[in-house]
């Protein structure tokens, strides 16, 4: 069991990602902290594999906890959760060893897909040989970054964060979705939802159904998982 550690400043928004992990099979919650001090004793006692790790903390931040844990021999993998979405911060928790970067509001898929993907990644990690292959490395490191990981580049007025919560909408769904339905719960208008969509089914990331109802009117577009049936 992979033990976790969650860490956010409101106690609501914590209890809500602690159920999110102990959701997913392979992890177990050890707690929750909710300031800077409390998470480094949490961390110094409890020695979790995983720390979900707000940056915004009413006492500093969650990125001084990254670089409070260099030091540190049996450190935590970390994934931080955080409204902060600034180049500056997304590039220090990556020099910092953030196995993950989540960009609040998102949806649960979205933070369950990185916690498999983590968990995936530690599995095959324990299973390699003293001296890995090339190929094993990559593997392993495509395995971290998950199996549906978005296009290096995107289209002038897309947003990555918008583009991600548009996708994790279509991955969570029980079936396939419209514009309306992905627009409804993520907040945008129709048009933007369907432009992300679009361009998420032209990289093959999500999947366009067209569904006609009789006639010879138009189809409805439809969107659904690669990997549903």
């Amino acid at each position: 069991m992979i033990s976790t550690l969650v860490v956010d400043d409101d106690f609501r928004v914590s209890r809500i990602h602690a159920a999110h992990v102990a959701s997913v099979e392979g992890f177990r919650v050890l707690g929750e902290t909710h300031t800077l001090r409390e998470t480094i004793t949490s961390v110094e006692s409890l020695h979790p594999d995983l720390v979900l790790l707000d940056v915004y903390l009413p006492d500093g931040s969650g990125l001084d906890l990254l670089s409070h844990l260099s030091a540190v021999s049996d450190r935590p993998d970390c994934i931080v959760i955080t409204a902060a979405r600034d180049v500056d911060t997304v590039r220090r928790a990556m020099q910092l060893g953030a196995v993950h970067f989540l960009v609040k509001p998102f949806p649960a898929a979205a933070l369950k897909e990185r916690l498999t993907s983590y968990r995936d990644m530690r599995q095959q990690l324990a299973s390699l040989s003293s001296e890995p292959e090339q190929a094993d490395v990559d593997r392993l490191f495509r395995t971290l970054r998950g199996p549906d990981e978005l296009p290096p580049t995107l289209r002038k007025g897309h947003s990555a964060p918008t583009l991600e919560l548009v996708r994790s909408a279509v991955l969570q769904a029980p079936e396939p979705v419209s514009a309306s339905d992905v627009a409804t719960q993520v907040g945008i208008s129709r048009p933007t939802a369907q432009r992300y969509l679009a361009y998420l089914a032209e990289h093959g990331l999500v999947r366009l159904e067209l569904r006609y109802h009789g006639g010879a009117g138009r189809p409805e577009h439809l969107y659904a998982s690669t990997t549903a049936r």
